[in-house]
């Protein structure tokens, strides 16, 4: 019988590489069936491994079966990936048992033919498990071809974008970025500071065996070390957010008694991160564009129990149903989400370079939107969970040079001392994974001086 994990991981691959789901979508569907938690998470674990190793896996197949991979039946390749990761990168997996659901796979899917094929090459990779046909680390980083075909292929990344970190931060940082991409997150947790501190979730988390410790940037984050949260019914107590993405509403400042505009809000830990700011006061303005992501939201802050946060959904283009007159705008932009490819594993392989200049073209017109409704003296804050400066400082500096009644923020002289190491020379906040061990977020403040 083949192993429940890997029936539902298949079937999540499958919708992540005809396109039709991103990687949290087809996840939820495929672990509707599976009750156990240990399915559950072994589910997850082999469908974002093997997205992150992805290149890699393709190059080990492509030289053991002497094949290019365009001649093989998707099912097939997808079978043999998901196997080939657990063979590589699961040690407590037992390599029979997954050669044997890989044959069974195979004949499930009415592709018993190739049976034979996958058998080959999977047994092929565990004699051969020691010396991997992978380009090796360059000896020295002026090799720059090798430099790349070690990031790209072996570290399982794209080469556009691999060119890019090594262009500007060099080698080693290059390569500590993909490490960090291709090592699992750990769990992180932001407290609801409207119901109670981080020390007391701390301590009732650990009540119930899940042992947590303090996010080094983040005041109200908690990362977990062992043990599952989840698995109790939500208690309003917390909500899942990146410790990157909580650092953003420190660049918002919102105080008790302001009128915060967070216009794309959805699924909202930002927006009650700030309703805590404000001590639950003055106005909040929780927007989106899309429905579903209104109901997301609606949701998140029904739990927070914020009561001063409004919902509002906005049409896509066209001014927005404000007058002008909020003390802080937060425009959390969509973007290519290029500075998440540890979480989300699948971004690496859909996005490509050209797509950046289409996104940032939007991305400005969503901030000049934004910018009609913030009162004299306010603050207009641009934020993305992109590594890259088209969606970041270019579209800032953009609009700054077009907008000379806007002036940058310099961030340093408002964060506190342990969170100055993620503000950059201009001012503006910018994490980075071989830096400050955090997903790659930007956001910039700008002030309107009339």
């Amino acid at each position: 019988m083949i192993g429940p994990s890997r029936t539902a991981a298949l079937q999540a691959l499958r919708a992540i590489h005809a396109g039709r789901s991103d990687l949290p979508s087809a996840l939820a569907r495929s672990r509707e069936g599976l009750h156990d938690a240990r399915d559950r998470a072994l589910t997850l674990e082999i469908v974002a491994g093997t997205l992150r190793w992805q290149r890699a896996l393709d190059h080990v197949i492509a030289r053991f079966s002497n094949r290019p991979l365009h001649a093989l039946d998707e099912d097939v390749l997808l079978i043999v990936r998901l196997s080939l990761f657990q063979i590589l990168h699961l040690d407590r997996v037992p390599a029979a048992a997954v050669v044997d659901d890989a044959v069974d796979m195979c004949r499930a899917a009415r592709h018993g033919g190739a049976s034979g094929f996958v058998n080959a090459v999977l047994r092929t990779a565990l004699r051969n498990r020691g010396r991997l046909p992978l380009p090796a680390r360059p000896d020295t980083a002026a090799d720059r071809s090798a430099s790349l075909a070690y990031l790209g292929v072996t570290c399982s990344h794209p080469d556009w974008l691999v060119e890019r970190w090594l262009d500007r931060h060099g080698f080693d940082a290059a390569e500590r970025w993909v490490q960090f991409n291709n090592t699992p997150p750990r769990l992180t947790l932001r407290v609801n500071r409207l119901r109670l501190t981080r020390e007391a979730l701390q301590a009732s988390l650990a009540a119930d065996g899940i042992a947590s410790e303090p996010t080094p940037y983040a005041p109200g984050g908690l990362s977990v070390t062992s043990g599952n949260p989840l698995g109790a019914p939500p208690d309003g107590s917390f909500v899942v957010q990146d410790e990157a993405s909580q650092v953003v509403a420190r660049a918002v400042a919102a105080q008790p008694g302001d009128r915060v505009l967070d216009l794309c809000a959805s699924p909202g830990g930002k927006t009650t991160d700030m309703a805590a700011d404000m001590a639950d006061t003055g106005l909040l303005i929780a927007c989106d564009v899309r429905g579903r992501r209104v109901r997301l939201l609606r949701e998140t802050v029904r739990a927070s129990g914020a009561r001063s946060a409004h919902l509002v959904h906005v049409a896509t283009t066209g001014s927005l149903p404000f007058t002008a007159g909020f003390d802080r705008v937060l425009v959390d932009a969509p973007c290519s989400g290029l500075g998440t490819l540890r979480r989300d594993p699948d971004i690496r392989w859909r996005r490509t370079a050209p797509e950046l200049i289409d996104l940032a073209a939007r991305q400005s017109q969503l901030l000049v939107r934004a910018a009609t409704v913030v009162a004299p003296g306010g603050r207009l804050v641009y934020a993305t969970c992109s590594s890259e400066p088209e969606e970041n400082e270019l579209v800032v500096r953009a609009f700054l040079s077009a907008h000379p009644d806007f002036a940058l923020v310099d961030l340093r002289g408002e964060f506190p001392s342990a969170m100055q190491p993620l503000v950059d020379e201009e001012g503006m906040l910018r994490t980075l994974p071989f830096a400050h061990g955090l997903e790659a977020f930007f956001a910039a403040a700008l002030v309107r001086r009339t």
